[in-house]
């Protein structure tokens, strides 16, 4: 029975980076099972994630020590996990959660390759959900005297329990700079695309009073620019004159759903290579 990896390739575009990755993973014994790759010609990079089989002795430490040299001759920036690695996460959020639940029993189901080892919120709203799902629900208010502390507890949660990924499933509280630094490229956000037309509170009846025809939802990284950082994915939905405010919420809902679920499945099957300001997404 063979093992499954993914190897994960962004560096300056040059020729040979296909040949010698091939190449390596021939030689290693290696077999590919699907390839994708990207030549940004703007930024002048390079992308490539390579989803292929080996048979032991083959271990992820061996491939890992062995391919450095290649890594090194064309200046990549690689990883090589195993594929049926589940990444772990902390799902974050305030007092909306449909985003949790819906990623919650997503996770139950198998549909996302993660493993939620905490559920962390400024309120205790979803305390009981959480424990529904047999997962550790961590309560840290956030005041404006507080919020340092707040921030560098988070942080030691995600030392501790090696998270890879922190997702914002509607947490509503804005991350410091610092926060956002540490765990850059490691942060997914939703947020109506209402954005910036439709501000502050109530977005879905400001849309609505100006008689909108489309509405969506956009998961991204998240920077120190608020709601700003590299796109992962957007989902919208087409409405009409018909439709009231409160339909328009619980549309909304659903699609901020659709868009955060395929951005947290992507970045943990390693889809996802940041770009600049930008992604690129072998989805």
């Amino acid at each position: 029975m063979t093992d499954q990896y993914v190897l994960t390739i962004s560096c300056p575009d040059k020729q040979g980076i296909v040949h010698a990755v091939s190449s390596y993973l021939f030689i290693t014994g290696c077999n590919i099972e699907d390839s994708q790759q990207f030549g940004d010609r703007d930024t002048g990079l390079f992308f490539m994630r390579v989803h292929f089989s080996a048979e032991a002795p083959v271990t992820v430490e061996k491939l890992r020590a062995s391919f450095a040299a290649v890594g090194d001759s064309f200046q990549m920036d690689w990883q090589i996990h195993r594929a049926d690695e589940r990444m772990r996460v902390v799902l974050m959020v305030s007092k909306f959660g449909h985003c949790l639940n819906d990623l919650l029993f997503r996770s139950s189901i198998g549909a996302l390759p993660v493993e939620i080892v905490a559920v962390v919120s400024n309120h205790t709203d979803f305390a009981e959900l959480a424990a529904s799902y047999d997962i550790p629900f961590r309560h840290i208010p956030v005041t404006k005297d507080t919020k340092a502390a707040a921030e560098a507890e988070l942080l030691e949660l995600v030392e501790r329990e090696n998270v890879e990924l922190v997702v914002l499933a509607r947490y509503m509280q804005v991350l410091s700079d610092d926060l956002c630094k540490q765990l850059s490229g490691r942060i997914i956000n939703i947020h109506h695309s209402f954005l910036p037309s439709f501000k502050g509170a109530k977005p879905y009846h400001q849309a609505h009073a100006r008689g909108v025809k489309l509405i969506g939802a956009t998961a991204h990284y998240v920077t120190a620019d608020l709601d700003e950082g590299p796109i992962i994915e957007q989902e919208v939905e087409r409405v009409g004159h018909e439709v009231t405010p409160d339909q328009l919420v619980a549309i909304g809902r659903d699609v901020e759903c659709q868009a955060l679920a395929r951005a947290v499945k992507w970045h943990a099957e390693r889809r996802i290579l940041l770009n600049g300001r930008r992604t690129v997404v072998f989805a």
